[in-house]
């Protein structure tokens, strides 16, 4: 195959702006996939995906097109002139902030990106997290608005947010839809003209010794083992090869190479230039990672630079809801880890909860889709702990303790300091939303850096804050303030010093390890009230009485009784107990008490799943 005529792309936007939807007329255009064969969001293979309407996966699809070729000189169509066809190699990219690592991914693997902004929204903060990505990639990027058939689109305006953004002129932006497959055969053709075919080095070992790829995605097969996702940067791989990891020295023979179509398809050899995968049949966990470099074992090649390991943002505890699933949780974080190498995960224990898992996400979204994959593939229930961050705790002792889960948080009377990561963000909102949002991010401890006008009516605020306090239900509050009309994007900064304290949450006189958290001094009384009314309302009643407090700084600062069922022991069957005197009805009733206070004395309370998936929401939904 010639390398000229191959186009490796990518699409990167803000979420929901369009980029699944543009990817199927893609295909549908190039003929890809059957008509009868297609569906929406063709490319999103999860259920989880299909439901909530986001990526959460990078996605790559191997289309073929062939552009007419006109005689513009002559201004005669010469039909019987055989079209070139080319090679167009897609990479479908989430849009959340949380799968960011995602989409970085996906851009070392590729020479060009679209970058999609919705007609109806404009560039949005996390528009400008991806720009950057593309462009510290050094990709070609070609603007493109969507949504264009929406009775809503501001085409003329958000042209020029956008052209004033890239500094280009704004007839250059290309107008498509998603929907109606407007304008996509034009940008088919754009792809072509502008982006780059695959780059050949010929500084190195001439390709016919020697091979090389770069692994920046894979997945595990019951059958078959690890599938690597390759991007084919020197010579050409084929069934049967010895092959090696370059990082890991693992040695391997290839079951199977192929392209995505954008099922997987197997093809004779993968070429330079090429995005395909190749099936290893290694089964064994922590061998295959992304950024190694595969190469021949007889010839082996010097490794590709690979990626930089994400660090987790947001902690959580996993543990089974009963110890006997323990070895099932392992083995599930393990399977899972092969689709999504962005979460860690470490053994730890807890008195209450027993046996579990320590792990690390990249965001709250990321925690939420990982425990429900968990729940939905592997069919586990699970206790998930409230999540929390990384703090650095000095001890009165003069020690320096890292503090990954509340519950391992020390008493106050033990710390002299305690340190918080903070972030660096951007917030993308309407002007009128301003004064709104103000007072808002004050209640969250931002500090506000700087303002400055953004396109038509819109504003972007700099500004600083803790981490935990993007935690607290601020995605959603913000959302709710500006009308859903704000966007953010945020980097992780430095640590600064901190004055936060422990809240334990207490049920039936038993603390709850999965619901302690870490909150603001100045702000604990309201935290534990919220916090105990909320699980108040979702914690089912039992057959006695039983109460739910918020402790902190050594004493209980809120308190809520939960009142048990009532069962009348005084019916029997649809029938009031009848006969004798009163005093056979008084020793039901005495007898019934004396079982519920035994009860009560003995009594332990199991938590379900649902309620720790609804606490770490913060929903009652």
């Amino acid at each position: 195959m010639d390398i000229k005529s191959i186009r490796n792309f990518s699409i990167i936007a803000h979420i929901d702006h369009g980029k699944s939807t543009l990817a199927d007329r893609m295909i549908e255009v190039t003929g890809t996939i059957e008509k009868r064969k297609m569906k929406d969001q063709v490319l999103d293979s999860m259920d989880l995906e299909r439901e909530r309407g986001i990526t959460i996966k990078m996605q790559p699809v191997r289309m073929e097109y062939s552009p007419k070729i006109k005689n513009d000189k002559l201004g005669i169509k010469n039909d019987n002139i055989k079209p070139e066809k080319y090679i167009l190699n897609l990479i479908d990219t989430p849009g959340h902030i949380d799968f960011s690592y995602e989409v970085s991914r996906a851009l070392k693997a590729v020479e060009g990106s679209i970058l999609l902004v919705d007609a109806t929204q404009g560039v949005q903060a996390q528009t400008l997290t991806t720009l950057q990505m593309a462009r510290d990639s050094g990709l070609v990027i070609i603007p493109v608005l969507s949504k264009i058939d929406s009775p809503l689109a501001r085409v003329d305006e958000i042209k020029m947010e956008v052209s004033i953004l890239l500094n280009i002129d704004p007839d250059t932006i290309l107008l498509v839809s998603g929907k109606t497959g407007e304008g996509v055969p034009e940008l088919l053709e754009e792809i072509i003209n502008k982006i780059p075919c695959p780059h050949v080095d010929n500084n190195i070992l001439p390709t016919s010794t020697g091979a090389r790829a770069l692994v920046f995605d894979f997945k595990y097969d019951n059958h078959r083992g690890v599938i690597v996702y390759i991007r084919v940067v020197d010579g050409k791989f084929k069934k049967g090869e010895s092959l090696l990891f370059a990082v890991s020295s693992e040695k391997f023979i290839s079951l199977e190479v192929g392209i995505f179509s954008p099922q997987e398809e197997a093809r004779e050899t993968l070429g330079n230039g090429e995005i395909g995968y190749i099936v290893t049949g290694i089964k064994k966990p922590g061998i295959a990672s992304v950024g190694d470099t595969i190469t021949f074992l007889k010839n082996p090649m010097p490794a590709l630079p690979g990626y930089k390991n994400p660090k987790p943002v947001v902690w959580a505890s996993i543990y089974p809801e009963s110890q006997d699933d323990f070895p099932n949780l392992k083995q599930a974080l393990s399977r899972l880890r092969l689709s999504d190498s962005s979460f860690s995960y470490e053994e730890e224990n807890s008195g209450s909860l027993g046996r579990g898992y320590r792990c690390g996400f990249l965001g709250m979204l990321h925690l939420e889709i990982i425990t429900e994959r968990l729940n939905r593939e592997f069919n586990l229930e699970l206790i998930v702990t409230m999540p929390s961050i990384t703090y650095k705790v000095m001890l009165r002792n003069g020690t320096e303790q890292i503090v990954y889960s509340p519950h391992l948080f020390p008493d106050d009377g033990n710390i002299i300091k305690v340190f918080e990561p903070w972030v660096n963000a951007k917030i993308i909102t309407p002007s009128i939303y301003l004064s709104s949002l103000m007072p808002f991010l004050y209640d969250h401890e931002g500090l506000v850096k700087e303002t400055d006008n953004f396109g038509d009516n819109r504003s972007s605020v700099d500004l600083e804050m803790p981490l935990r306090e993007l935690m607290r239900n601020f995605f959603d509050d913000m959302k709710s303030i500006t009308s859903g009309y704000s966007s953010i994007s945020y980097e992780i900064g430095e640590y600064k010093e901190a004055d936060v304290v422990r809240l334990d949450i207490i049920v039936a006189d038993e603390p709850m390890a999965a619901f302690c958290r870490v909150v603001s001094r100045r702000k604990v009384e309201e935290e534990a009230k919220q916090q105990v009314e909320k699980l108040k309302d979702i914690i089912p009643r039992q057959q006695f009485n039983f109460k739910i407090q918020g402790k902190a700084l050594g004493r209980i600062i809120s308190s809520e009784s939960v009142s048990a069922f009532r069962k009348d022991v005084l019916m029997h069957g649809s029938k009031m107990v009848g006969g004798g005197d009163v005093s056979r009805k008084k020793k039901l009733l005495e007898k019934q008490k004396k079982g519920k206070k035994r009860m009560q004395s003995n009594a332990k309370i199991n938590i379900s799943h649902e309620v720790f998936l609804k606490m770490m929401r913060g929903t009652n939904n």
